[in-house]
Order: C-alpha cells, then sequence, then structure tokens
C-alpha cells in the first residue's frame, strides 16, 4: 500500500488566499444576481408577448424596462 506522509497536520490544511476567495465569491453572487434578473425579465416579457395582444414590440421594450428597473434593484 501506498504510505502518505504530510509535511504538517492535516487539520491545519493549506494556506489560503481570502482576499482571492472574496474576489471569487463576490463574482458568483454578482454572476447569479444577474442571471436571476435576466431570466425573470425574459419569462415575463415573453408571457407578456404570448398570452396578450401585445405582440413581439411591447414585450422587448417590457424586458428592457424591466432589465433597467431590476439594475437599480440590485445595485
Amino acid at each position: 500500500m501506498a504510505e502518505h506522509h504530510h509535511d504538517s497536520a492535516v487539520e491545519t490544511g493549506a494556506e489560503m488566499d481570502y482576499g482571492q476567495h472574496e474576489k471569487t465569491y463576490s463574482a458568483f453572487v454578482d454572476l447569479t444576481k444577474w442571471s436571476v434578473l435576466i431570466n425573470v425579465a425574459l419569462l415575463v416579457a415573453m408571457a407578456f408577448g404570448f398570452f396578450t395582444a401585445a405582440g413581439f414590440f411591447s414585450a422587448t421594450v417590457l424586458f428592457i424596462i424591466l432589465l433597467v428597473v431590476g439594475y437599480f434593484f440590485i445595485k
């Protein structure tokens, strides 16, 4: 069997770059917020365009308006 030798205690783990960790986490949270905003705005605009007599142009305008309003809420 292979033997594993560690230079330090296993419980302490490796050195971590906490600044990079926080930067990555912040990017993940921002990407998640934007993804949710875009998906919700798209679904609402599609429902508005498909289930009313508004049509494609009005749904596109609604999509843009929802993105702008959402930007100010998640900013």
